[in-house]
Parts: structure tokens; C-alpha cells; sequence
């Protein structure tokens, strides 16, 4: 199964503790709005047994990685590939992996393997999360 998201990718916040002692997820939301994105790829039953799950974020890239002046549309020859600051690759693939659960497979303790990349879109691309999940 494989599928893309569309959208700067976000990542899974940490539960927070309210004014009345009880606790709740600031992320709830940003879940519901994933799951509303790709509904139209779940399975018609959840997946069972063993799962590999590959997730590829691709990030919107800062200003500075671009050229000044006339060749602005330009990439600096320093500009890296690969995103190494915040958001943690960890945080992202929990929202997903949390977003998924009971739609596309029972329990998110089926996944096994889990494959996490972070890379800045090229020029043209728009910000995206890709994702695979397969039995293994």
C-alpha cells in the first residue's frame, strides 16, 4: 500500500496536563485531519499480522537555502538534502503511525520495521509525506 499526504508534515506533540489535572493530546486534531486526507486508501478491514512501514517527509525548504538577486529561484551549492532540524523524524512518524491506527491496521505494535527519512523538496516540489506500509 502506498500513498502521499500532501502538506507540511507534522509532528506528534507531547501530551499536555490541563488547569483541571487531566491530560489530553494537542495533537488530536492535526490526527483527525491526516486520517480525513487519505481514508479513500484504507483497506476495507484493518491489516493483521506483521507490517514494515516506510515514511518519506519531504520539508519545505528556508530562504536561506536560496540564492539572492536575479538567480533567487536558485539553490545555494551549500544547500543540504537532507532535513537535520527540528521536527525529529521520531515525533513526525508517530503522528502518522498514531493517525493510521484502527483504520489501516489493528495496533500501531503491529509495525516491525519502520523506516524514517527527512529530506528538503526539490525546487518545484510542494511539501509531502509519503508513506508504504507492506507485510512482511
Amino acid at each position: 500500500m502506498y500513498f502521499i499526504i500532501d502538506g507540511v508534515p507534522k509532528q506528534q506533540q507531547r501530551h499536555r496536563t490541563a488547569k483541571w489535572g487531566g491530560t489530553y493530546d494537542p495533537s488530536k486534531k492535526d490526527k483527525k485531519a491526516l486520517l480525513k486526507k487519505v481514508l479513500e486508501y484504507a483497506p476495507k478491514e484493518p491489516l493483521e499480522g506483521a507490517l514494515q512501514m516506510i515514511l518519506v517527509f519531504y520539508m519545505p525548504r528556508p530562504k536561506s537555502h536560496y540564492r539572492s538577486g536575479k538567480y533567487s529561484h536558485l539553490l545555494k551549492d551549500s544547500s543540504p538534502t537532507n532535513h537535520i532540524t527540528v521536527p525529529d523524524s521520531d515525533n513526525l512518524g508517530k503522528l502518522v503511525m498514531d493517525a493510521l491506527d484502527k483504520k489501516f491496521y489493528k495496533n500501531d505494535s503491529q509495525i516491525c520495521q519502520l523506516q524514517i527519512e527527512k529530506l528538503y523538496c526539490d525546487i518545484g516540489e510542494k511539501p509531502r509525506t509519503e508513506v508504504h506500509i507492506e507485510h512482511i
